[in-house]
């Protein structure tokens, strides 16, 4: 039996995070795989009041991890927390909104476990999908044409969420990433190592301001093309 990691990043998701916990818990794993799941949720300094309802969450569901940050770090220093405690075989990013769905875990895991992979991501664009904001599309497009120009690959979606992990890889990499720029940055460090990275189609269903959705374009945009072209010649 595998052990898979599902670390959840969270900043004042309070309407959803005991939602997208139940769907990580309720949903099964293709039985072939032989797969089980740990869940590790960082709070990540939340005012809304996320942070009073994970903590009776880790009262009441000892088989779920809880931690908390004192203050707000960013969603790439709380997953380098969780990292600390994970002890699966992989490890997958969910997020705490409900944009992404763990039903998708079996097909990313299955590359992995069948040994074809060291990492696989989950493209929004090659899956089902609601309609995108048209800048983020437009900014997902053209950071995916830098990574691939950058680093000689060929990946339709470097800023999806959902990136699963051999755990020796993403524990081997010199994270130091405090926010949004964990995307980049993990995929700089993972095709300079040479580490054989498969995507897969996931559905994905994105929100947008009004509902709660963080990133920014532009401001976020350009510190994830600096980090591109940063980790391109230093470590």
């Amino acid at each position: 039996m595998h052990k898979l990691s599902v670390i959840i990043p969270a900043y004042n998701e309070r309407h959803t995070i005991e939602e997208i916990l139940r769907r990580v818990k309720e949903t099964p794993i293709d039985a072939d795989l032989h797969v089980e799941k740990e869940i590790i949720i960082v709070d990540d300094g939340s005012t809304d009041g996320t942070r009073e309802i994970l903590a009776r969450i880790a009262e009441e569901q000892p088989d779920v991890r809880v931690l908390f940050h004192d203050r707000n770090q960013g969603k790439g220093a709380a997953i380098r927390t969780a990292l600390r405690y994970a002890t699966g075989d992989y490890v997958v990013i969910q997020d705490a909104d409900l944009e992404y769905d763990p039903r998708d875990y079996s097909v990313l895991l299955r590359p992995l476990v069948e040994g074809k992979a060291d990492v696989v991501y989950g493209s929004r664009f090659l899956g089902p999908h609601r309609a995108f904001l048209f800048l983020h599309y437009l900014g997902n497009k053209f950071l995916n044409l830098v990574t691939n120009i950058l680093y000689d690959t060929i990946l339709t979606d470097m800023e999806t969420c959902y990136k699963m992990f051999r755990t020796d890889v993403i524990k081997s990499l010199p994270l130091k990433a405090r926010g949004f720029e964990f995307e980049p940055e993990v995929t700089a460090k993972v095709l300079k190592r040479g580490y054989r990275v498969f995507e897969v189609p996931i559905s994905y269903s994105g929100r947008d301001f009004s509902e709660g959705k963080k990133i920014h374009p532009w401001k976020d945009g350009l510190r994830a093309l600096w980090t591109l072209i940063k980790y391109r010649f230093v470590d």
